[in-house]
């Protein structure tokens, strides 16, 4: 799925357009926050390791080491896990638009529900807040069992990609679940049923967001083959028709997912 919505962007200029400004906007809001945090590290560091302010002097400054390095491993970690979830709500029209196309590209949707603009918005950031909650519980003990000889480098990197691929796969079909009056719970249960495809999508994006720069390029693209997944959860049509991106409309044809 993600290699067919990689070839579906790599054809259109206008969707990799789409749907690289938002997260460049998202990446360059993250890199500030970055920035800002290594800035007063130092003084962050001291406030955490105040029990420490009377032990001998190397002590003192392994333990400030320490705690830097936990500070900014945890900012990294909900850096990945959230960016997704921040992206999806600052781009959300773009990233309707490029879902739209898609779903015309492939027959158009039969079962659409017209939803006011504003209540959209308002679900897309009740259910982004969930997710980010999500993953916040569980990437921060994810990332403390991390430190525990041999289980933390062999089985904890494992768990963490296929929680934060199951997370991703959630967050990036959001909106053609949205477009059909489906909330939540209906796309958790709906992957759910395709458990080894949603994985093996969410995986694949999680370990090409870890890459520098791999989510503001690679965006556009999890979000077309997050269309399709979705599609084909909730079976309907993934084989292309012969109606142009812009021409299918919801009523389009639907055709056998075979």
């Amino acid at each position: 799925m993600l290699g067919r919505g990689l070839g579906l962007v790599a054809r259109s200029p206008r969707l990799l357009l789409l749907g690289m400004l938002p997260a460049l906007i998202s990446g360059l809001l993250y890199a500030a926050a970055l920035i800002t945090l290594i800035v007063f590290l130092p003084d962050l560091t001291r406030w955490l390791t105040g029990f420490a302010g009377g032990w001998p002097t190397g002590t003192r400054d392994l333990v400030r080491v320490l705690a830097g390095v936990a500070v900014v491993g945890v900012a990294g970690l909900l850096g990945v896990l959230t960016f997704t979830a921040v992206t999806l709500l600052v781009g959300d029209p773009f990233y309707e638009k490029i879902s739209g196309l898609v779903e015309a590209r492939f027959g158009g949707v039969p079962d659409e529900v017209e939803t006011p603009w504003w209540r959209s918005l308002g679900r897309s950031l009740v259910d982004s807040v969930r997710l980010i909650a999500l993953s916040v519980l569980f990437g921060v003990p994810l990332f403390a069992l991390g430190f525990l000889p041999v289980v933390g480098q062999t089985v904890v990197p494992v768990l963490g990609a296929a929680v934060g691929g199951w997370l991703l796969a959630v967050e990036l079909t959001g909106v053609p679940f949205q477009r059909r009056g489906r909330r939540l719970r209906d796309r958790r249960a709906a992957l759910g049923a395709q458990r080894a495809m949603s994985l093996g999508f969410g995986v694949a994006v999680f370990l090409c967001f870890l890459i520098p720069l791999g989510a503001v390029l690679l965006m556009p693209a999890a979000v077309a083959g997050a269309t399709l997944l979705a599609r084909n959860a909730l079976g309907h049509n993934t084989a292309a028709t012969s109606v142009g991106p812009g021409r299918a409309g919801a009523g389009g044809a639907e055709m056998s997912t075979t």
